[in-house]
């Protein structure tokens, strides 16, 4: 491996002007989301449901500050404040161990498990240009297909 010697043999790296404990903050994946009229809105294919206390109430039509950790946590948050908040899971389904676990809820689980086994599988979901007909050639885009292949052979002719 070749190496390079530096131009200036100082240390120019700068300290890092962020307290150990925001520097979560910094290292995770920030996005904002619209609150709608339920105190609700839409994260990674589930609904986050705001609790409803004062702080929430305010913020139907206004934009939230979701945060995804590296190690798993998720918040939310307005204007720095972190908020209360329940995951609805979309794509939850109900497990046989669920339906031992709860014995008084037993049989309404049990009828629910056997209504989603006997539904039909969900259809595929169509992208927007398959929708408009688009049918893959084969061919990469941006080059048209053999006119470089054809100037090749006409020149060797």
């Amino acid at each position: 491996m070749r190496t390079k010697v530096p131009a200036k043999p100082d240390n120019l790296h700068r300290a890092l002007n962020v307290e150990p404990d925001r520097l979560d903050d910094v290292l995770c994946w920030r996005d904002t989301r619209y609150v709608g009229k339920q105190l609700t809105f839409s994260y990674d294919r589930k609904r986050i449901m705001l609790e409803e206390i004062d702080v929430t109430r305010g913020l139907v039509g206004k934009y939230v500050d979701t945060y995804a950790f590296v190690d798993g946590r998720f918040e939310v948050r307005s204007k720095g404040r972190s908020l209360p908040y329940k995951i609805f899971d979309m794509d939850q389904r109900v497990t046989h161990a669920a339906i031992t676990d709860n014995k008084r809820l037993g049989a309404v689980l049990e009828h629910i498990k056997e209504m989603q086994d006997a539904a039909p599988p969900k259809p595929k979901v169509r992208t927007n240009s398959e929708k408009m007909g688009y049918k893959p050639n084969g061919r990469r885009q941006g080059r048209p297909s053999g006119t470089r292949n054809k100037k090749i052979a006409h020149a060797a002719e």
